[in-house]
């Protein structure tokens, strides 16, 4: 462009376009959740879930069966709540955590169900280091 005014205003252009483009693709993080690692934080989670949902009898989580992925390359653990009849189907509820201090998030189709709540409360209950059912 020979005019420096029209290549001025395409450099402001292309500069706009790139920070939208990278400003899409962020996300916001978990919220910060206790002072331990993610490892840590999820061990106590799975064997509390396990305990509690689980190993327990819970009717609420009777056509479930738990998934536990602790060992994460990726450094985020995370445990998930499968069709105990498809475990191999896509997982109905995730629960994991990354960094240190560790941050807790959960996501999936269950939370959205009447146990959602409870899952909720369960989850951050343990996440907190207590390993009341």
């Amino acid at each position: 462009m020979k005019n420096p005014t029209l290549r001025l205003a395409a450099q402001a252009a292309s500069s706009l376009l790139l920070a939208l483009a990278l400003a899409a693709c962020q996300s916001k993080p978990p919220a910060p959740v206790g002072g331990s690692s993610a490892l840590s934080m999820m061990e106590r989670v799975a064997v509390a879930a396990n305990a509690c949902w689980f190993k327990s009898k819970d009717p609420a989580f009777a056509p479930y069966r738990l998934a536990p992925e602790l060992n994460s390359f990726s450094g985020r653990p995370r445990i998930l709540v499968v069709n105990k009849h498809k475990p191999e189907s896509l997982p109905l509820l995730v629960v994991q955590a990354e960094g240190s201090p560790a941050r807790l998030s959960a996501f999936g189709p269950l939370l959205a169900e009447s146990s959602g709540g409870r899952i909720t409360a369960d989850v951050n209950r343990w996440a907190s280091g207590q390993t009341n059912c």
